[in-house]
């Protein structure tokens, strides 16, 4: 909440115009992104997967997304074959099989906060576009 304060204090003369954008591209760019790491999970492509865990990582950072952020950064982490939670390297088909379900625990993460985001807005720039 204090990183999203942050960002609605960028806001001028009354509106939530700017934070909006940034809230809305933020939507847009995580469905493309899910998409992309789905993929790269089908094809198994460690390097692209830890990748765009980063940048999702990051994206989610610049909002408070902080759920997101922690579940990213573990896919850019695995994606390395790296554990940093335990300390140890992972083969692939470890690596994998730590993203599997983690791909689908940050997609609920991000519902929730997608959810939160958007009534937050509604109840408090209910004349902003939605």
């Amino acid at each position: 909440m204090e990183t999203f304060q942050q960002i609605l204090d960028l806001d001028e003369d009354g509106t939530r115009e700017f934070s909006r954008g940034m809230a809305w591209a933020y939507f847009s760019q995580v469905s493309s992104t899910f998409d992309d790491m789905d993929r790269a999970f089908e094809i198994k492509d460690l390097a692209q997967l830890s990748h765009l865990g980063h940048f999702l990582k990051g994206s989610s950072a610049a909002l408070g997304v902080s759920k997101v952020q922690a579940s990213c950064e573990k896919i850019q982490h695995y994606g390395q074959l790296r554990d940093e939670e335990e300390s140890k390297d992972l083969t692939s088909e470890a690596a994998l099989g730590k993203i599997e379900p983690l791909l689908e625990t940050v997609k609920d993460e991000y519902a929730a906060a997608e959810k939160w985001m958007k009534n937050w807005y509604l109840e408090n720039d209910p004349d902003g576009e939605n």
